[in-house]
């Protein structure tokens, strides 16, 4: 992964820095989705990289965690969408639940769990859902 200074704050072209996967949605696809976005991430860092390693490691949390609650929760196909955006990045994830997702309890003596949702909303700078007929997206914006 190459990490060096940003060259600038021009944001590249949507058409090299956007990019879409589709996913049957079985519980292998949180992997692919985690590779998915780090392919993206490295044609990305190309042109553009990180300010900090941090972020890199923050985004593919957060997809990882996005498509393991995609599976568990939502069942059947969905998308993530990536995109560059001035000053960060755009992750997008589609599924075909109508149910929001809402924070839970952590409860160590149940197995765990509980804290995907908390933790996606400490490293994004912004986080919003949109349900429609057919399902929702989840919209994320981190730093990049």
């Amino acid at each position: 992964m190459p990490i060096g200074p940003r060259r600038d704050d021009t944001p590249p072209s949507e058409e090299t820095f956007e990019r879409t996967f589709s996913f049957p949605g079985d519980l292998r696809n949180v992997t692919g989705t985690r590779l998915a976005a780090e392919e993206f991430l490295g044609v990305l860092a190309r042109s553009s990289p990180p300010a900090t390693p941090e972020y890199w490691d923050d985004i593919l949390l957060v997809v990882t965690e996005l498509a393991a609650n995609v599976v568990q929760y939502a069942p059947g196909p969905f998308e993530l969408r990536m995109r560059r955006t001035f000053d960060g990045v755009h992750v997008t994830m589609h599924d075909t639940s109508t149910t929001r997702p809402e924070p839970r309890p952590f409860r160590p003596s149940r197995g765990g769990g509980g804290i995907g949702w908390h933790l996606i909303h400490t490293l994004c700078e912004q986080v919003s859902v949109v349900v429609t007929e057919t399902g929702k997206d989840v919209h994320a914006f981190l730093p990049w």
